[in-house]
């Protein structure tokens, strides 16, 4: 039974170096001996594990479109308050800055998703949660009367996606124009104006 516990372990650790050869790599280009590197390990062991590159990449997305989406979860669990939710989950949305390893990541990632069905299903896997993220705490805030929505709550959390994701691409691309409190600021200058709600 020690076997396949130290096997999951051993993909596991392939997975995030891979992750993090990725962020700071990017895809083109990508080789096993810089898996291998970033690991700590021969190249050999790679293989031995992933054969093939594109299912160890595979395994990089899923893992990473997991983390994010739990972690964005997290942040606004437990959060009574609507309007303080709603401004905790844009604030989770959006890169740290150019250099944030994780949106980095997916961003490099979800640029397969036109050339694999794979990748565009756990593309759209993410947003899809992200969306239902942002439908649950709009509906939590309409139950309290803290929002009253001007356009319907599917379309609302949808647009809400869809600007966090453009700013945040225009933040990891170092666009000098948008850094994150400008894209924090316009993103929830959004939000207060769709829900009515001046507190967010």
């Amino acid at each position: 039974m020690a076997r396949p516990r130290n096997q999951s372990a051993r993909r596991e650790a392939l997975i995030e170096a891979a992750g993090r050869a990725i962020s700071e790599r990017g895809l083109a280009g990508l080789r096993i001996k810089d898996i291998a590197a970033e690991a700590g390990v021969s190249a050999g062991s790679v293989l031995y594990y992933y054969p093939e590159l594109d299912d160890l990449v595979f395994e990089v997305h899923r893992d990473a479109v997991e983390r994010y989406a739990h972690g964005r979860s997290t942040a606004t669990d437990g959060i009574a308050d609507p309007a303080e939710r709603l401004r905790t989950a844009v604030e989770s949305g959006l890169p740290a800055g150019p250099d944030d390893p994780t949106h980095r990541l997916l961003y490099e990632l979800h640029s397969l998703a036109d050339r694999s069905s794979a990748h565009a299903a756990l593309m759209g896997s993410l947003f899809a949660r992200e969306v239902a993220l942002y439908t649950m705490i709009l509906e939590l805030g309409r139950a309290t009367g803290d929002f009253t929505l001007t356009e319907a709550v599917g379309d609302t959390a949808r647009n809400l996606v869809a600007l966090e994701d453009g700013y945040g691409l225009h933040i990891d691309s170092r666009n000098t124009a948008v850094d994150r409190a400008t894209a924090l600021r316009l993103i929830l200058g959004h939000a207060r104006a769709v829900t009515g709600c001046p507190r967010i």
